[in-house]
């Protein structure tokens, strides 16, 4: 599948309890995981993107910002949004998790040792819930 033709079937808006911005996201993730998107493969332009989904232009862009902060994909200035080399190796959606939660700890101000040690934690506390019957 081209991303032409991912692009072109993709619709948004059929789980109304997450963002269109965040169905863009998965879906985009989703494609690199699956290999519907190859590293090097350009993205479609944020407008043309927008208009083709039905959504504002900064919603794609948002997105586009947000999977570049998560290294799925770069942007190269007015040469447009590539899928990232390293996009297909490994687990996707948890190297996006981590490079997220990196940025928000770099946000907060947090020192690596602080962030390792929340990153230990909530693995525990879900590790308990999932434990219990």
């Amino acid at each position: 599948m081209s991303a032409a033709d991912f692009f072109a079937s993709l619709s948004l808006g059929g789980d109304a309890a997450s963002s269109p911005g965040r169905q863009l996201r998965e879906a985009i993730i989703d494609a690199v995981e699956r290999g519907d998107l190859v590293p090097g493969e350009r993205l479609p332009p944020v407008r043309a993107l927008a208009e083709t989904l039905g959504v504002a232009p900064g919603t794609v862009a948002k997105c586009y910002t947000a999977l570049e902060e998560q290294g799925v994909v770069v942007g190269r200035g007015r040469a447009g949004t590539f899928v990232t080399a390293d996009g297909r190796h490994g687990d996707v959606r948890l190297t996006a998790a981590a490079r997220a939660f990196a940025v928000e700890a770099r946000e907060l101000g947090v020192s690596d040792d602080e962030a390792v040690a929340a990153v230990f934690e909530a693995l525990s506390i879900t590790a308990d819930r999932h434990a219990q019957p």
